[in-house]
Parts: structure tokens; C-alpha cells; sequence
């Protein structure tokens, strides 16, 4: 990550590397991650699990109240203020499409911070930013009611950001990387640079219904199918499982008994 300076790059990097060589398994929280892994580490002692959220079916729309917005008739963009979340070129684009929508963005911004300056100067009249909101059930009814959520991170494994918002049924348009594809899924719209998150945005803004529709039921298919709750904790329960002293003795004892057969 660009914001990271050399020493740390190198002390995350060491981290890492003495992880995968000496710890009994590795959990990845994305395939690509897993692949990532596996150049120091064997692919058996690797397992990906991704995060989970809890499924969003309604929530009230007094919380939209305070930022002045209606259900349906914004956009979001929930994001640390940093370069690899795009969180600029999202408020720019927004600006100069001015697609008759509000934006609201979420992400603690500070005065001292140059990007976060770059941000502000570039919000048109229709940028929302309405800084940090930590409370879960304000969050769940913003990302319940959005017209669209727009996914800006480039980096990284499973964005808990980006489940959150398939929990929540949001229609998603993501930075196109192998990290948000994999989350996302086929129903969700893909951008790749700035000219196509204009196009996305004005695509979203003036879609039908049933085409939202379409792209929410997609979310929460993909939220059911890979981020429950009970799936992923029955995964962490097999992976603790298998690390148990007697599962570990069965499997040498089956190795040892396959090599002399």
C-alpha cells in the first residue's frame, strides 16, 4: 500500500514472511490472498475463509433524516480517506457527472491530512461528506436505502466494507480488481478507471427499477452464498478441528500407512 513508508513495507513484510513459514495453518480471507500465501507456504496448510455480515432485510429510515437524503435517491461510498480506495477520483467523478443525486461519503477526514484537502476541494455541491459514523444500526440503514454503493478499494482481500453492502442488498459498483470480482460477484458493475466510474455513475443514477432490483437480489445472492454467518463459522470450526492433537495424529498415521501401501 502506497501509504505504508519503506521500514514499515519491509516490517509487515518480515511479519508476513515469518508467519507463513512458521505457523501450524494459515487462514486467507480471499483466494487471491491464499495464492499470495502459498509461494512460502504449502497450499495444504492453507485455508481461505472469507468475512462475514449479518443481512440487512429493512432498517428505519429516520437515520437518513440527519443528512437530509430519501431511500433510493443517493449514493454511498463507505471507505478509509486513503489513494488506493479511490475515495478522490469517486467525489471527482461524482462532481463533474453531477448525475442529480446526492453522494454521501463515510470516512473520518482531517484538516492536516493532504489528500483528505484534495478530497474536500474536489466535492461539488452534491457530495455529502459526512465523516466517521460508528453507530452499526445508522450504517446498516444507509447502506439498506442507497440507490447504488460505489467500491473504490484496489487493493486487499475481502473488503469487510464491500460484504457489508451485499449483506445490505445494495447494488454495487466496484473498482475492477480480482479481489472486489471475487466478492462482488457477476451481478455487480465493474469500473476500471475514471472515465468508466463517470459512465457507472450516470448508468446506476438513471437505471429502471427492475434493473436495481435485479442487481440487488445478485448481492444478497452472493452475500448468502459466500458471507453468512454460519458458513464461515462452521469453516473456522473444521479448520480448528483438523489442529487438534488427535486429528493430527490420524492424518500421519494415514500418510505413513498410504507411503507403504
Amino acid at each position: 500500500r502506497d501509504r505504508w513508508s519503506k521500514p514499515a513495507k519491509v516490517w509487515f513484510w518480515l511479519n508476513e514472511h515469518c508467519g507463513s513459514l512458521f505457523s501450524t495453518h494459515l487462514v486467507a480471507d480471499h483466494p487471491e490472498i491464499a495464492r499470495h500465501l502459498a509461494r512460502v507456504s504449502p497450499k495444504r496448510r492453507i485455508t481461505t475463509i472469507a468475512y462475514g455480515a449479518d443481512p440487512v432485510a429493512d432498517a428505519p429510515v429516520a437515520a437518513l433524516d440527519a443528512l437530509g437524503i430519501e431511500p433510493q435517491r443517493y449514493g454511498l461510498a463507505i471507505a478509509r480517506i486513503v489513494p488506493e480506495n479511490l475515495v478522490l477520483q469517486v467525489v471527482r467523478a461524482w462532481s463533474e457527472v453531477s448525475p442529480g443525486l446526492p453522494l454521501v461519503v463515510l470516512g473520518k477526514l482531517s484538516e492536516t491530512d493532504a489528500y483528505h484537502r484534495a478530497v474536500r476541494a474536489a466535492a461539488g455541491p452534491d457530495v455529502i461528506l459526512a465523516g466517521a459514523i460508528y453507530e452499526a444500526d445508522r450504517v446498516a440503514a444507509l447502506r439498506r436505502h442507497a440507490r447504488f454503493h460505489i467500491h473504490g478499494h484496489t487493493v486487499g482481500g475481502t473488503n469487510p466494507s464491500l460484504v457489508e453492502a451485499l449483506g445490505a442488498g445494495s447494488p454495487v459498483l466496484a473498482h475492477d480488481n480480482v479481489f472486489n470480482r471475487w466478492v462482488a460477484g457477476p451481478d455487480a458493475a465493474y469500473f476500471g478507471d475514471e472515465t468508466e466510474l463517470r459512465h457507472g455513475i450516470v448508468r446506476l443514477a438513471r437505471a429502471p427499477a427492475g434493473h436495481l432490483a435485479a442487481m440487488s437480489s445478485g448481492s444478497r445472492a452472493r452475500h448468502a452464498e459466500a458471507f453468512a454467518w454460519d458458513g464461515i463459522f462452521d469453516a473456522y470450526e473444521r479448520v480448528l478441528r483438523a489442529q487438534l492433537p488427535a486429528a493430527r495424529t490420524r492424518r500421519r498415521s494415514a500418510a505413513r500407512v498410504e507411503v507403504a501401501g
